[in-house]
């Protein structure tokens, strides 16, 4: 029994093989192209290496990426990879694979695979934060992703940074036409930016530039205790590699959280970037080999 998924993420696109209990049984990626007929071409060669590997056909594949259709237009929407907006990706993912597609947005498969079997295994209410080229959030309760009226439930990243001091308004501009996004804040580019060299350096460094990131996480993540108060915080992206986020990320909460007492714990994703191709694959159910 096979599920098949594929992220399409702003620097990879991933296309892998799950069996049921979850185990890969193929996993390829390449980088992505910034052209949106490249892209489809690429998520139509990954997929028939991901079957080649399996030995088995896909009749249906799960897909995340980056924003969501708009329930009103059906088209792209709210992707930082905004090469996405306006098209009618998931239409086109399924007439270029010949296959029914199910999409959903890449954090709310991080949420799943998170709370499936990985760090939010066990917990009622997940919410999973992807801290990568862009910022996204996403929310599972009971194990199944929470999508929302406007398809747009965990969009945390363009919410503004909350509690601004004089220094940090209006913010930096933003893509999708704001200003002072989180997105610009606490996403791996923004640090390099703020830090002024690479995030891998500046994290390594451990210095002012990293305490400032870590206060602003911790200000965004206290809105969402206090609006969604989940049962665990699960961090994926590549800024949840900075191990000095699990020490001192709480600490940075606490304060702002509308309660006299936090102890929601904050985890890195179990599956590392892997992890939203598996919770694509978890938006089917199991299907046999073909």
């Amino acid at each position: 029994m096979i599920r098949f998924g594929v992220d399409f993420g702003g620097t990879k696109i991933e296309a892998a093989a799950l069996d049921a209990e979850g185990r890969f049984q193929a996993r390829v990626r390449v980088p992505s192209p910034p052209d949106y007929d490249a892209g489809l071409e690429a998520v139509r060669e990954l997929v028939a290496e991901a079957e080649r590997q399996a030995g088995a056909t896909a009749t249906r594949i799960g897909v995340g990426g980056p924003g969501s259709p708009s329930s009103a237009t059906g088209l792209m929407r709210n992707a930082n990879s905004t090469q996405l907006n306006g098209r009618p990706f998931p239409t086109d993912l399924e007439r270029v694979l010949g296959r029914s597609v199910r999409y959903a947005n890449d954090a709310n498969c991080l949420a799943l695979s998170e709370a499936t079997d990985g760090a939010g295994a066990g917990f009622g209410v997940v919410f999973a934060v992807i801290l990568g080229t862009g910022v996204g959030g996403g929310i599972a309760v009971e194990g199944r992703p929470v999508q929302g009226r406007n398809a747009v439930a965990g969009e945390w990243g363009h919410s503004p940074l909350p509690w601004p001091a004089d220094d940090e308004r209006p913010g930096p501009e933003c893509w999708c036409g704001r200003r002072g996004c989180l997105e610009q804040w606490v996403s791996g580019p923004a640090f390099a930016r703020d830090a002024g060299r690479p995030a891998e350096q500046a994290a390594a460094e451990d210095g002012p530039a990293l305490a400032r990131y870590i206060d602003r996480l911790g200000r965004g993540l206290a809105v969402i205790v206090d609006v969604l108060d989940p049962e665990v915080i699960v961090l994926g992206g590549g800024m949840s590699n900075v191990d000095a986020l699990y020490d001192r990320l709480p600490g940075a909460i606490a304060p702002h959280v509308f309660s006299d007492a936090f102890d929601t714990p904050v985890r890195k994703a179990l599956h590392g970037d892997s992890s939203g191709v598996r919770g694509a694959a978890w938006l089917w159910p199991l299907e046999p080999p073909r």
